[in-house]
């Protein structure tokens, strides 16, 4: 049982920094794809090496990351379109791929930088809309 919670606790920690960098590379999508806004998707952000950096491919986030699954958890970004067909808001979310063995909480973020998580129930997706991810408590 220690050894179980020693590993959640790793993969959370992943999760939670997965999460941060995914906001950080949908801040240098926007600044380097201004005609898009923040990245539609997660794998926007990344790029199979040898990457081309393209608005389809930005070869910013990491490979592995950017697939959408990382240290027992997956993920998800996603741009939401505002005015003028730009994407002015993003939300990035995790979710434990097997709750209560590679986690118990989930972590979001949003265009605000706010990190913020959820003890939450097993199934649920990461979350993918700014809704849920703002009904998240702010991470401690």
């Amino acid at each position: 049982p220690n050894l179980l919670r020693a590993r959640i606790a790793a993969n959370e920690a992943s999760a939670a920094s997965s999460v941060r960098k995914i906001a950080t590379a949908e801040f240098a999508y926007t600044s380097a794809y201004p005609t898009v806004g923040y990245a539609p998707t997660l794998a926007e952000l990344g790029g199979v090496p040898p990457c081309t950096p393209s608005s389809t491919t930005a070869c910013i986030l990491d490979s592995v990351l950017s697939t959408g699954v990382k240290s027992g958890y997956q993920f998800v970004a996603k741009g939401v379109t505002g005015s003028g067909g730009l994407n002015t808001a993003f939300v990035a979310g995790s979710a434990p791929e097997n709750f209560n063995v590679t986690g118990v909480r989930y972590f979001c973020i949003v265009t605000d930088g706010v990190l913020r998580s959820d003890p939450g129930t097993a199934g649920n997706p990461p979350a993918g809309d700014l809704g849920t991810c703002l009904a998240y408590p702010v991470a401690q």
